[in-house]
């Protein structure tokens, strides 16, 4: 009877086996986002927390203080007694070592009940109470609008030029016959091995020599002369894009500038993207490189240095140090959600224009 039932018995469809691959693949992804937005997770739980709570032993891992009870005019601290039929929230109004007092705090007029324990060795009822002035705290105890405008200004004006300055060389290497290209292209590629310890010291007396330590000059001139990795990776993404694109633009008479505007540029839209959202969160995120040159000059502080002096500040306070971080990754979070929007876009674009 059993070999019937086996022969009975129909092979998997290809549909349900896609099917419960896809609710697998599905299932390890979710995992994984969860795994990795647990700091995220963990730090706005901290910034909601009151100062109290985290000196306090048993209190929960969610924002939550203390419950109190008023009773005849004074407020009490309410625990979770144990009693016969169940355990019961009620207000400790007198202490004791052997018994205490209490009152229930759903029925007070009952009046009071003595309970015979150890009072301390009682569970403190704690209710759900997001601290969201910690935000208001953190934003008003240093100037937020003005680090987060030199942080906005340093980021966008470098992200500007090193993808604009990045896509015009990579445009030459990929589209333009030069003698000796790949030793150059090489050449390029290998300053990025080179560390950044070793040409600081030239580089800040250089700066030092034609008085440009104190401004911005130092941060973002640099980026207007294209970097050898956002070069490399627009590069690789032209060479991609077919020559006979550039060839009909050149029978219709245009130049090769105009081809770079009018055909590359709007074709590596998904490459471009990448490369400013390296930069941005890269310049977002410098912390050294302002340090060095902006010394002695707090109003031109991003807010990488303005959250150090926040932390030094408020040390021993770990929410308010959690709420000014999150304040500083708003911006870098909405530019990022609203970036990938447009990678994929780009990305569906350019191939089916290809």
């Amino acid at each position: 009877m059993s070999d019937n039932i086996l022969k009975r018995r129909k092979p998997m469809s290809r549909k349900a086996r896609n099917r419960i691959t896809a609710v697998l693949v599905t299932s390890l992804t979710l995992a994984i986002l969860f795994v990795f937005l647990i700091p995220l997770m963990y730090g706005i739980v901290t910034a909601l927390k009151t100062d109290a709570q985290f000196s306090q032993i048993g209190a929960p891992l969610w924002p939550a203080t203390e419950a109190q009870f008023e009773y005849e005019g004074e407020t009490y601290p309410v625990y979770r007694v144990p009693l016969e039929d169940r355990i019961r929230d009620m207000a400790l109004v007198v202490k004791g070592r052997q018994e205490s007092q209490f009152v229930d705090i759903n029925n007070p007029q009952a009046g009071l009940i003595t309970w015979e324990g150890s009072w301390r060795a009682l569970d403190r009822d704690w209710q759900l109470d997001p601290q969201w002035q910690n935000f208001r705290v953190a934003w008003n105890t240093i100037n937020f609008p003005r680090l987060l405008w030199n942080t906005v200004k340093y980021a966008a004006i470098t992200t500007f030029g090193a993808v604009f300055s990045s896509a015009l060389v990579a445009y030459g290497f990929a589209r333009f016959r030069i003698p000796k290209k790949n030793v150059l292209f090489m050449l390029m590629l290998s300053t990025v091995i080179l560390p950044g310890a070793v040409t600081l010291i030239p580089t800040y007396f250089v700066y030092l020599q034609i008085g440009w330590v104190g401004t911005w000059l130092p941060l973002m001139v640099p980026a207007f002369f294209s970097w050898g990795t956002n070069v490399f990776l627009i590069r690789q993404f032209i060479m991609s894009i077919p020559l006979d694109l550039d060839e009909a633009a050149m029978m219709d008479g245009a130049s090769p500038l105009r081809i770079f505007f009018s055909i590359i540029l709007p074709q590596s839209v998904p490459a471009l993207t990448a490369v400013s959202l390296f930069h941005f969160f890269w310049a977002w995120n410098d912390y050294f490189n302002p340090l060095i040159y902006l010394v002695g000059h707090p109003e031109k502080f991003p807010i990488t240095i303005g959250l150090t002096a926040f932390n030094n500040l408020y040390s021993g306070r770990t929410n308010l140090i959690q709420a000014a971080s999150l304040i500083s990754a708003v911006i870098p979070l909405i530019i990022f959600f609203f970036a990938q929007r447009i990678f994929m876009q780009g990305v569906v674009i350019t191939g089916v224009e290809k």
